[in-house]
């Protein structure tokens, strides 16, 4: 296969990671940087220039000068209309491929260079999607980093028309994230009187009715929708990822005690079928210790390693939350997403390494980004199942273009058919069926 040299000013950390993912990760074209400017001039490759100015009549791709500096400083992005969307960075060269700097781009998105900028958080102490600069621009649902990447592509391929680049193929990973095992079952005695008190002071006679039922063994706990997943996954071919909340019980962890059996045989039953990852409590972000305790427990429930991650809350606070991960080994985190909007918080739907830019370095622990959340169509948006629907294929249909992977964040609790998740079985198997590579 044909390679690509790539010649810089400054063989910097930022550029290093930047054309590593975008080459090696995204356009699976293997390529080599050089800051040796004989060599390169000398060199018989195909050839890439990134910097300031072009030193030949090579491809030239101008700088904006982001990677080639080090720490977080307050960037102007100077968002602009390029063929159709919004791109920024704008360069002003002649000579140059694009009209802006597409590399900077993509690590700021990559990197969430905005979210070591000062922020409000919201009560979860999280990076809102409206104040992203995707949202603001109306790009949010696009996956800008594949969209600009194939750009990138487009023009070797213009230049270099002998240059093959490999075939990528579409993906799709559901994933569950069980935050509540059981709506009423083994809550214990003191959890299931304080559900009833609540229960009465609502004047929720429904509710009550149905809690006696399941607690005497005549109806099945509402929660328990794992026979339907495991139905699903043997119907569609499916290879889900759990994530088990498997912490103390709190203000915001309402989970199963650790201790109990069923829920332990349970945990098990699912590990034999999926990937079980661990989901990690509200205040693990807080004290790391807790985090350390909660994979030890999980890991000795399934009798083998946790190296997957999702936030509780999504509660990710960069670059903290990761380095506390990357501390207990984790490997891969499917966190990156948005709770209030769908779509693509990285601008992207490939998983790709996490760039710490306070350490300024390239990290082993992988991001998996998803794109839609069922309580966010429901509790945030407030969307019918059929609107839900069409915000799901949509989202799809993005990331098809672009041969990317779809992954998707349920519960269990939402394939209920109770309350308010009333008719949204029918989203998540309309979801699956369109989701299908």
């Amino acid at each position: 296969m044909e390679s690509l040299l790539v010649f810089v000013p400054k063989k910097s950390s930022r550029v290093r990671y930047v054309f590593r993912l975008v080459f090696n990760d995204l356009l699976k074209l293997p390529f080599s940087l050089t800051s040796d400017l004989d060599a390169f001039q000398s060199s018989d490759l195909h050839k890439l220039v990134y910097g300031e100015k072009p030193w030949s009549d090579d491809l030239f791709f101008k700088s904006s000068g982001l990677l080639f500096q080090r720490g977080i400083d307050s960037v102007e992005l100077n968002a602009f209309d390029y063929e159709g969307l919004k791109a920024f960075f704008p360069v002003h060269n002649a000579d140059s491929a694009l009209p802006f700097d597409v590399f900077s781009s993509i690590f700021y998105l990559v990197s969430r260079y905005e979210e070591y900028q000062p922020y409000v958080p919201d009560k979860y102490g999280r990076f809102t999607a409206h104040l992203s600069v995707s949202s603001r621009l109306g790009i949010l649902q696009k996956p800008m980093v594949n969209i600009w990447a194939l750009m990138v592509k487009k023009i070797i391929q213009d230049r270099y028309p002998t240059i093959v680049f490999p075939v990528r193929h579409y993906r799709f990973v559901p994933t569950y994230d069980i935050d509540s095992a059981f709506a009423y079952r083994q809550k214990g005695l003191v959890r299931s009187m304080g559900g009833y008190l609540l229960a009465l002071k609502d004047l929720d006679w429904e509710d009550m009715f149905y809690r006696t039922r399941v607690l005497l063994g005549r109806a099945r706990d509402p929660f328990d929708t794992f026979d339907l997943q495991i139905e699903y996954q043997k119907k569609y071919q499916l290879k889900p990822v759990y994530f088990i909340l498997f912490g103390h019980y709190g203000q915001y962890d309402k989970n199963i005690n650790t201790r109990n059996r069923t829920f332990r045989f349970l945990i098990k039953r699912i590990h034999d079928y999926a990937r079980i990852g661990i989901h990690p409590s509200y205040n693990t972000g807080e004290y790391p210790e807790l985090l350390h305790e909660e994979i030890s427990l999980l890991e000795k429930v399934v009798n083998n390693e946790i190296t997957t991650s999702r936030q509780h809350f999504l509660r990710l606070m960069l670059p903290h939350t990761y380095r506390n991960l990357i501390e207990e080994d984790i490997s891969d985190d499917y966190t990156m997403g948005y709770a209030a909007l769908p779509g693509f918080r990285a601008g992207i739907c490939d998983s790709y390494h996490f760039y710490d830019l306070d350490m300024e370095v390239e990290t082993k622990l992988r991001i998996h980004p998803f794109m839609v959340m069922d309580g966010t169509l429901r509790d945030y948006m407030k969307l019918t199942p059929a609107d839900a629907i069409a915000q799901i294929a949509a989202l799809i249909e993005e990331v098809r273009k672009v041969n990317g992977t779809f992954i998707s964040l349920w519960h269990n609790e939402s394939l209920s058919e109770e309350k308010r998740w009333k008719g949204w079985r029918t989203v998540y198997e309309a979801l699956i069926q369109k989701a299908l590579p």
